[in-house]
């Protein structure tokens, strides 16, 4: 464990920690918890009783190793908000149409979290870490006189982008989706189709909910990313440039367990099922670099027709293979075609994980060589840590521009050919099997170009490690963001007392 952060006579700052209910966007904000209680900070993890259970074991270790983290439940209210019962995750909602009243739930926990907070026993909080998508924070921090900072929850590439694209009068003009138009204000020439951009000005709902969160943003003290500087420099001072704020990059923090066993990395996010937990067993015999793992997340949907072309693929490649199929795509077509030759002909070769699957424990595995990814910031992070190199099959929101990152300027990814966002796909097949046959083949090429692309991402890996550790990039970050905390509440106190 590193040492605690000297306070230099500073009172212990207090971080209060709101994630969003969505697993991407609440495993790295455990992560950040536990890395800042190492450091001898005070943390409250807000959360709600659906999604702690998924924690649990995470929970208990925490309090068994005696870290101050305080793991705060509230209820989620569902009636109130028109949700069923029990829909706390993004990944529970049974459909897209009830987003709106999931943030809206969100929304609701304002004053719950206000009067939690105030509770004579509670420490005063220091400050307000909040996922980008919780606005309602701001006006939390207001109210207990303590800055907000945001958590995006992906990198300052991606943001960049994101903002120079919405202020460019290009892609104002151009009404053909499909047309490849180049990002302005970049050190590298990246392109993406106006259909591929996130949060692009669509509907009037989109409008209101991009301003909101602009507005938000210049409200908040700062920003803290989850990455590091020896990956995106450029990107993480061109984003502060952009913002007028500070943005802290203090990752990759998944690499707050690099020491653990598989037991705990087996746990992070959720309880694995019993396939995810036999396929590390499975892993063992099979040969160094020569798996590919196939996983597109915990929010997008993949129909039954777009399974089989991916299994096919998959098979046809002759490269040994984890695949993952989340509960909610397990349909009777799919478990007919799985049953009807598919499982049997790949039997030794082939491991289906039918649930969660613990995703840093496979990917730090040796006989993992490739990673085929909805470019998800998490996965791309993990994926790196590991020094496995990806295939990327965006869905939605950034995913597109973290393909771009991957593929174009960081030079550790085969792009698997989708063109088109989507949140859901219907019966539509994005990518036919001989696509990714063909794909996943030149991802485990054991060529002069694969060999480059695994020696990068390998090299890209150990400058990950190095940024977290004592007097690394992200470590000294984490320090100087806990100093600003500390400081900021010294000032506002004494300006208090100089009012009284």
């Amino acid at each position: 464990m590193p040492e605690p952060t000297p306070m230099d006579g500073l009172t212990i700052p207090h971080f209060v920690l709101v994630p969003l209910p969505a697993q991407g966007h609440t495993i790295p904000m455990v992560d950040i918890a536990h890395l800042l209680a190492e450091r001898g900070v005070t943390v409250t993890f807000v959360t709600t009783p659906v999604n702690a259970a998924r924690i649990r074991k995470v929970i208990d270790r925490a309090e068994a190793a005696g870290l101050p983290i305080g793991f705060l439940e509230l209820r989620f209210p569902c009636a109130e908000a028109g949700l069923p019962e029990g829909c706390e995750n993004v990944d529970l909602l049974p459909s897209l149409e009830l987003t709106p009243a999931f943030f809206r739930a969100c929304g609701l926990l304002r004053e719950p979290l206000l009067d939690r907070l105030r509770e004579p026993h509670q420490p005063p909080a220091s400050c307000i870490v909040s996922d980008m998508w919780h606005l309602w924070t701001q006006g939390v921090a207001d109210e207990l006189g303590v800055p907000r900072l945001i958590f995006h929850g992906t990198g300052c590439f991606p943001l960049l982008c994101m903002r120079n694209i919405r202020s460019s009068i290009l892609f104002d003009e151009v009404n053909d989706d499909t047309k490849p138009l180049m990002v302005p204000g970049l050190p590298h020439r990246i392109e993406i189709t106006k259909g591929q951009s996130p949060f692009f000005r669509q509907d009037p709902e989109s409008e209101r909910l991009w301003n909101e969160m602009l507005t938000a943003d210049e409200a908040c003290h700062g920003v803290v990313v989850n990455s590091f500087h020896e990956m995106e420099s450029l990107y993480i001072e061109g984003y502060q440039k952009a913002i007028g704020k500070k943005a802290w990059a203090i990752g990759p923090v998944c690499l707050y367990n690099k020491n653990e066993d598989v037991s705990v990395k087996a746990v992070r996010g959720n309880k694995s099922s019993d396939d995810g937990l036999q396929c590390l067993a499975w892993l063992d015999s099979v040969a160094p670099r020569s798996v590919v793992y196939a996983s597109f997340g915990s929010v997008a949907y993949i129909s039954p027709s777009q399974h089989v072309e991916i299994g096919e693929g998959l098979k046809a490649s002759n490269h040994p293979f984890v695949w993952v199929i989340k509960p909610r795509e397990q349909s009777p077509a799919l478990e007919q075609w799985l049953a009807e030759g598919f499982v049997e002909s790949t039997e030794g070769r082939g491991f289906v994980i039918r649930g969660w699957a613990p995703q840093v424990a496979i990917l730090s595995h040796s006989a993992v060589g490739g990673f085929v990814t909805h470019c998800g910031w998490n996965s791309c992070l993990e994926a790196i840590c590991a020094g496995v190199p990806v295939l990327t099959w965006p869905f939605f929101a950034e995913q597109f521009l973290n393909e771009r990152l991957m593929v174009s300027v960081l030079g550790i990814g085969v792009a698997a050919g989708v063109n088109t966002r989507t949140m859901l796909m219907g019966d539509e097949i994005m990518v036919k099997r001989e696509a990714v046959e063909e794909s996943v083949r030149k991802l485990m090429d054991g060529g002069e170009e694969g060999e480059e692309r695994r020696k990068r991402t390998k090299e890209l890996g150990e400058k990950a490690r190095k940024a977290m550790e004592v007097a690394g990039s992200s470590y000294q970050n984490m320090t100087d963001l806990i100093q600003e905390v500390s400081l900021h509440n010294v000032k506002v106190r004494s300006k208090m007392g100089r009012e009284a």
